[in-house]
């Protein structure tokens, strides 16, 4: 599988070079099902062979993970439920994805925006997500751009770093979501911690 999905990203750079990262990462922000984190791996690994540079890599993809966030908030804002609903209940497993989704963001409101920049599946929905809830978009904007700027380079390098071996790098991506779920809760867990003791100072 993997030599496999080498080969479809390898066709796919061929043909569109940079334009294969600001595509698969702004689609994928929009809310359409692609890979666009692979295509930005792929990129890094690219760029650690010399077949690309990884900071333009790294700032295209910035730009695309950004224009399709704001593409997916103005059709969850202007499409809203109906419209979000009448698309993926078509699919199932994407139907469920996104109910999934909607919970942790109606719990953790623009701090999954943030996140969902590192969790599969989060990912796709979160502009839609942040436009059916009617989240203010400067704060959309913030959080979202934050969160993207965090990722493209984190992935990027991370495609780079592991450039020496693409089966090596299609095993640490299996496992990518649970430590980026570790990372976060370590860091909330921090935050939490030092919030109560800013508060027993003051007291």
């Amino acid at each position: 599988m993997s030599r496999i999905i080498f080969q479809i990203l390898s066709d796919f750079f061929a043909r569109y070079g940079y334009w294969a990262v600001f595509l698969g990462v702004m689609a994928e922000n929009v809310g359409i099902p692609v890979p666009g984190e692979t295509v930005l791996l792929f990129a890094g690994f690219l760029a650690f062979h010399g077949k690309l540079q990884l900071w333009p890599a790294i700032l295209i993809a910035m730009t695309g993970a950004a224009i399709g966030s704001i593409l997916g908030y103005g059709l969850g804002w202007y499409g809203g439920t109906p419209l979000v609903n009448r698309l993926l209940r078509r699919f199932h497993w994407l139907a469920k994805r996104y109910d999934n989704s909607q919970v942790m963001f109606r719990r953790h409101a623009h701090w999954a925006v943030f996140a969902s920049r590192f969790i599969t599946g989060l990912r796709i929905f979160a502009g839609i997500l942040a436009g059916v809830l009617r989240m203010p978009f400067s704060t959309f904007v913030l959080f979202s751009f934050s969160g993207a700027v965090c990722w493209a380079i984190v992935i990027g390098y991370v495609g780079f770093l592991f450039g020496g071996s693409w089966d090596t790098l299609v095993a640490f991506v299996g496992r990518m979501d649970r430590i980026a779920l570790a990372a976060l809760a370590l860091s909330a867990a921090i935050l939490v911690v030092a919030y109560k003791l800013r508060r027993k100072k003051t007291a």
